[in-house]
């Protein structure tokens, strides 16, 4: 009866140590989130909207939240200080990838300067892409290609007004950027009607942006990689060749030349690759090319048609934005770059259009490097890492009435697009 009573006592104080460790460490542990089915794990609470369904996740759950997709364990950041110190003060721990399958056709994903992690190869891109082709010296240089694709969108739309005809403001203003970059690029329109190809590579580089964009089984259940069974990255695939195959042929006749012609951002390129044969190779040219249409296509044609729609769904902001061009630029005259900062009230028209209407809901995915803490949560090794700025910008805690298309909230607001302010969060931040 003494050895049950010692051995009672003993279990009562392993229980009570436990408990009371437990209620002063509650975060020692992975972030709460929905309770998950066998095998599919959370999937089924995704529905055809996944940020919208992850954001009412997020008010349950916390704005730090586990998911497990499938077979993938996944972090969901929904505030933004949460943002903060996954993008700038724990960068080094969460700057892994997380390349969707589909961006693995023709081995993109290893030499794209979106998808590599932190590496020599990385670095090598990036200086490039700030030191040489981002550069204020490398835009101001490019201006005139800029206004001069401006020019011919208001010429379309002109033409279009004088014949009592509708613009397709998507199509335009994705068909402007895309010549506007070839010919950053190449010094060459992409889809005038003389080029072979340039029907072929327009709907080409359309066509990654869709299926790259399409939900894919292998994303969740990476067991599937080999067969692909929904065919994403097949066709992927065929379209990144039609890209790659023209990129470099334009490699080959600007190096036919032999000698830098045109001042763009293939012959800088290029260049840099005779200066450091070691450190790029034509594969990485192209696909730095490629990231470069990738981000400047359709995240541009998608912000300028949200932009025209909520402008448009609100006639008193219309009414405002023309009064503001009438007095600064002048009515009838195209407005320039330099003009943009005497133009507040169209850069608050902006911001608000990117704080609703982000490019894409979540950043690209991130990979945890390393076990990490974040808000005392434990975040293991592996952990597929979404930022929800889809969230961050209709965040009622940071916005007032969010829901409110309302320029105004940045007027006398310090609050950019850049990546510094984290509670506006559209082009992402940190490495």
């Amino acid at each position: 009866m003494e050895f049950i009573l010692i051995i009672a006592s003993l279990l009562l104080s392993y229980i009570l140590i436990q408990v009371v460790f437990g209620i002063g460490n509650t975060k020692n542990l992975p972030p709460p989130g929905p309770t998950r089915l066998p095998i599919i794990g959370n999937l089924h609470l995704l529905g055809n909207q996944p940020h919208r369904a992850i954001t009412k996740l997020a008010e349950i759950h916390g704005p730090i939240m586990s998911l497990k997709l499938g077979q993938i364990t996944t972090l969901v950041v929904s505030s933004s200080t949460a943002a903060k110190e996954v993008l700038q003060k724990q960068d080094v721990s969460f700057s892994g990838r997380y390349p969707p399958d589909a961006f693995n056709a023709c081995n993109h994903a290893q030499h794209s300067v979106v998808w590599l992690p932190p590496s020599n190869d990385w670095r090598t891109l990036r200086r490039l892409l700030n030191s040489n082709i981002f550069s204020h010296k490398s835009l101001e240089t490019n201006q005139h290609l800029r206004r001069q694709k401006i020019e011919e969108l208001v010429a379309y739309c002109q033409k279009a007004s004088l014949s009592n005809d509708y613009v397709d403001i998507g199509h335009a203003a994705f068909r402007t950027s895309l010549n506007l970059l070839s010919n950053t690029v190449f010094s060459k329109d992409l889809t005038e009607p003389y080029k072979d190809s340039g029907s072929d590579l327009k709907d080409a580089i359309g066509m990654c942006m869709v299926e790259g964009a399409k939900p894919n089984l292998v994303d969740f259940f990476p067991v599937f990689k080999m067969i692909d069974p929904q065919g994403i990255r097949r066709r992927m695939a065929r379209h990144l060749e039609t890209l790659l195959k023209a990129f470099e042929n334009l490699i080959d006749e600007r190096l036919k030349m032999g000698r830098i012609m045109q001042n763009d951002v293939l012959d800088v390129c290029l260049k840099f690759n005779q200066d450091n044969p070691n450190e790029i190779n034509h594969t990485h040219i192209k696909s730095l090319v490629m990231d470069i249409f990738g981000g400047g296509t359709d995240t541009t044609s998608s912000t300028i048609e949200w932009a025209m729609a909520e402008v448009l769904r609100n006639p008193h902001i219309m009414t405002k934005a023309k009064e503001e061009l009438e007095d600064v630029i002048g009515k009838g005259k195209i407005v320039k770059e330099e003009d943009v900062l005497r133009l507040p009230y169209l850069s608050c028209i902006i911001k608000e259009t990117l704080r609703l209407h982000p490019p894409g809901a979540f950043l690209l995915p991130r990979r945890v490097e390393k076990q990490a803490q974040l808000n005392g949560y434990i975040i293991s090794k592996g952990t597929q890492v979404l930022v929800n700025i889809w969230a961050i910008g209709r965040d009622p805690i940071v916005w007032d009435n969010p829901l409110e298309f309302k320029p105004e909230r940045f007027l006398n607001s310090e609050v950019d697009v850049r990546g510094q302010d984290f509670d506006l969060l559209p082009f992402g931040s940190g490495r």
